[in-house]
């Protein structure tokens, strides 16, 4: 059986048991039919006005609002204020904006929504998943928006190119999927940032890093160390990756990279690159390896890459031991030992004919520090990990933590981690580098009592 008969049959299926399915257990929305029929009146009466690129968003608004007050006179259905109130901001939603998904854009408390297709969807808030009572009218109403989302920067999603990357104008990142390759129906998912970026303190505050270590990665980025930030999906590094941007003085040329821009920079002298998928002929494509290559040619103080996750990883190491010093990047890995084995598994992708120490060398002197970063089972995400990258020994790199995790402070009664990042006790070995370029760390930072000199001129502990 064909797809669309399935698909088809699936549907007629649920009209005929409304009771059978995921939604048993909610209501059906009592003025489906009357939206549809005012959307399908309002796009009858506008039509090409809809697009009018003459007209500004305030008055393409203010148009919909206005022919939506005359096409639901017309029905003459009693609605109360709040009825009428509540269906002409829904209509201008599917008209003009995103949707049913729309509510769940403009709530500051959700960072990811994930639309499992016209009558499933889920929003993440706090770090648990939740599923809602919200739902699309149909296949062709959900496949409408992502359309709308898509065709904002430029993609396009059809049979032919049936997945795409998108985001919205406020950076947040899009992914859809669409049959054949969806065989339920349309998919949509949607990670969200906060529309004021987090700051250092702000992290503090969260309990995702501590103080002391919020004022170690402030000197190390100052300071042009290398920085990798690694961990999971959905643990935080793009917020920490701008975090940590944020620390770049503000007389620098900063050169981004990215798949979709997300990150949200604050310094004047920033350039941003983005890549480009191919074409519909698979021609045209942009990779981010082709922009590494090119920000170097660019002058830049900073090259800030937002994910490493292919060839580009040799280009980028390559940078960091060249000197362009203070480049910034995150990777997928489950710790910062599994980071190091991604780089160099994703050198070797790029076809070099090189011998594993080797790449091993170019990793270790290339970089200095790594950021790793988890989410927790009570939901937060958090830093549990900051290693610094010490050398070679042998044919194995090196590693050092310089702030841990406290696990071992167990839960409270809600079931929240009591503990967070602490000192290992170990100083670093970059401090003495940065103590030449005039950043010095005092010792107590990393739990290592400072000294000083007693009468007869000899050291002690405080």
């Amino acid at each position: 059986m064909k797809l669309n008969e399935r698909l088809r049959l699936k549907e007629a299926e649920r009209e005929a048991n409304p009771g059978s399915g995921p939604r048993d257990t909610r209501t059906k929305d009592p003025f489906g039919s009357l939206k549809s029929r005012a959307q399908a009146a309002l796009f009858a009466k506008l039509g090409a006005r809809l697009y009018d690129s003459s007209l500004t968003e305030s008055s393409l608004h203010d148009v919909v609002v206005q022919e939506l007050s005359i096409i639901l006179d017309a029905e003459a259905v009693p609605l109360s204020d709040d009825e009428r109130t509540k269906l002409v901001g829904q209509i201008r939603d599917d008209i003009l904006g995103y949707g049913p998904v729309q509510m769940f854009l403009d709530d500051p408390t959700i960072t990811e929504i994930m639309v499992n297709g016209d009558d499933m969807i889920y929003v993440e808030r706090d770090g648990k998943i939740v599923e809602t009572d919200t739902r699309f009218m149909s296949d062709t109403h959900l496949r409408r928006v992502i359309e709308r989302i898509v065709g904002q920067v430029g993609r396009r999603i059809d049979e032919s190119s049936p997945m795409v990357d998108a985001r919205l104008p406020d950076g947040s990142r899009v992914n859809a999927i669409i049959p054949p390759l969806a065989v339920d129906g349309p998919t949509l998912t949607i990670r969200m940032f906060a529309k004021d970026p987090f700051k250092a303190d702000d992290l503090v505050d969260l309990g995702t890093m501590s103080r002391e270590s919020a004022n170690l990665l402030d000197s190390c980025v100052k300071g042009r160390l290398n920085m990798i930030v690694s961990g999971g999906t959905g643990t935080g590094k793009t917020t920490m990756l701008n975090v940590l941007s944020s620390f770049i003085q503000t007389d620098q040329r900063i050169i981004t990279v990215e798949d979709s821009v997300e990150l949200q920079l604050h310094q004047r002298h920033v350039i941003r690159l983005e890549s480009r998928p191919p074409n519909i002929e698979g021609r045209g494509e942009i990779s981010i390896r082709d922009l590494v290559k090119n920000a170097l040619r660019m002058r830049p103080d900073r090259i800030v890459v937002g994910e490493v996750r292919g060839m580009e990883a040799l280009d980028m190491l390559q940078a960091m031991n060249t000197g362009h010093e203070g480049s910034l990047s995150t990777v997928h890995a489950n710790t910062p030992r599994d980071a190091l084995s991604r780089l160099e598994t994703m050198v070797l992708m790029a076809g070099v004919d090189l011998p594993s120490r080797a790449i091993r060398e170019q990793i270790s002197s290339a970089v200095d520090v790594i950021i790793h970063l988890s989410r927790l089972s009570d939901g937060s995400r958090r830093i549990t990990q900051i290693s610094e990258v010490v050398g070679m020994e042998g044919d194995v790199i090196t590693l050092q933590d310089i702030f841990t995790f406290d696990y071992s402070a167990g839960l409270d009664d809600e079931r929240r981690f009591v503990g967070g990042l602490r000192p290992t006790g170990i100083r670093p070995q970059f401090t003495d580098r940065l103590r030449d370029i005039g950043v010095d760390l005092p010792p107590e930072l990393f739990g290592v009592p400072s000294l000083s000199l007693t009468a007869n001129g000899r050291k002690k502990r405080q």
